[in-house]
């Protein structure tokens, strides 16, 4: 059957970096004045910017690892302790527990939102009170660009008097209930990686409604450096502050934030949009409780439906220049953490067994997007599309007629984030 037509030369990445085009100056005034250290006016200046955007004092690091690592450091985490963490989410989420000498505990996700069950944590924290084997804290993710639950965690978390760091390394620019990712726990961690909705190709951001915590996180980053002349130290730390340089970059990304949400949510919607006549393939759920960034593009795969597994499709868009990329793979399968203690994971299984992640990036053009959909089409046995937004007219008829083919009232439009 034959497709669109593509550049065989040409790969479609699935997340790249999507400079604003203001980042040069700001890189140019960093190198002229020679200050390419952790030190300097882009990095106070970035913190500020994204505190005024975040509503939180904040202090940039080097990775949004380094953020979680001394956030779990800030509510206390040191050898010995366990820490709950959901098993469907990046390594990075649980690593850091082991840099301070603590053990994971992992639990299983909720198949309405990908992340964190909360019926799940509740009926976990019982068990733990009853055994006297409390959690020290717990780490909740964002995954993908979508928020936790987070009422019904904080609720089941604050029973116990258990801190929460919010991991929202892919969630910038989400909200819960109108309130920013990353601000609804005690710590607040992102990243600015390269494949990230915004960029500065490596970096992260601590936030915390304790401005004394921020404060002892900048502390920490610089190697725990007091002031005063003599080098003196009285506590280890860390070399992990971000760089002049790079906050120079982020201070641009930041400005088109919006923007690159926007843009991921269309990328997502069209995909969903041109797969709408197929049975068997789904976007990754949409919780009604906040605005998702769709920071990847993923969706389920129904192996029973179609009679072949979801990694065949990865190897098919391969060969045919695309990359695509499974979901996570639980934590709990992974050799690493073989022996870690666990509550559930067959949900976080089933969808780590299914998911794929289409390209993403808020700058892939709209011909890229329709080859990507019709190999896709062209594997599950599908004709070809030659017009994206004819998809989108037809998918709009069909779900405003309603299930009995009466007319339906539109769904209000999604919240966008608050400035």
């Amino acid at each position: 059957m034959k497709i669109s037509s593509h550049n065989s030369d040409h790969r479609i990445p699935l997340s790249v970096p999507h400079m604003s085009g203001d980042e040069p100056t700001d890189v140019r005034e960093a190198l002229v004045s020679q200050r390419l250290s952790s030190v300097g006016s882009n990095v106070t200046a970035f913190e500020r910017e994204f505190e005024r955007r975040i509503g939180l004092p904040s202090v940039a690091l080097a990775s949004g690892a380094a953020a979680i690592h001394i956030g779990l450091r800030l509510l206390g985490v040191g050898p010995g302790d366990e820490v709950f963490c959901p098993t469907f989410t990046s390594a990075a989420s649980a690593n850091p527990v082991r840099y301070l000498g603590g053990e994971p505990v992992f639990l299983d996700s909720s198949h309405q939102t990908w992340n964190l069950d909360p019926d799940l944590l509740a009926a976990a924290l019982r068990d733990r009170a009853r055994l006297h084997r409390l959690p020290k804290a717990l780490v909740a993710v964002d995954l993908f660009g979508q928020c936790a639950d987070m009422d019904p965690i904080l609720e089941a978390c604050a029973k116990y008097g258990i801190p929460i760091l919010e991991d929202a390394a892919e969630a910038l620019g989400a909200t819960y209930k109108s309130a920013p990712a990353g601000t609804l726990g005690h710590v607040g961690a992102f990243s600015f990686g390269r494949n990230k909705i915004i960029t500065t190709t490596g970096g992260g951001m601590l936030v915390s409604r304790n401005p004394d915590w921020v404060d002892k996180a900048r502390f920490w980053s610089t190697q725990a450096h007091a002031r005063g002349i003599a080098f003196q130290r009285s506590e280890p730390g860390y070399n992990c502050r971000l760089s002049h340089t790079l906050a120079g970059i982020g201070r641009s990304q930041l400005e088109v934030l919006d923007s690159r949400v926007d843009q991921r949510r269309a990328i997502a919607f069209r995909y969903r949009d041109a797969f709408a006549d197929l049975d068997g393939i789904s976007l990754m759920p949409q919780a009604p409780y906040g605005l998702h960034t769709n920071w990847l593009s993923c969706f389920l795969i129904d192996r029973d439906h179609y009679g072949w597994a979801r990694d065949d499709l990865i190897r098919v868009l391969d060969a045919a220049g695309v990359e695509s990329r499974s979901v996570w793979k639980p934590l709990h399968l992974q050799p690493l953490y073989a022996s870690a203690e666990r509550y559930g994971g067959k949900v976080a299984e089933d969808i780590s067994r299914r998911g794929i992640c289409f390209p993403s990036s808020s700058s892939l053009p709209l011909e890229d997007q329709l080859y990507v959909i019709n190999q896709v089409r062209q594997w599950l046995g599908a004709a070809p599309l030659t017009d994206l937004e004819k998809a989108r007219k037809k998918r709009k008829r069909r779900k405003d007629r309603g299930p009995s083919g009466l007319a339906c009232a539109p769904l209000p439009p999604p919240r966008t984030p608050r400035a």
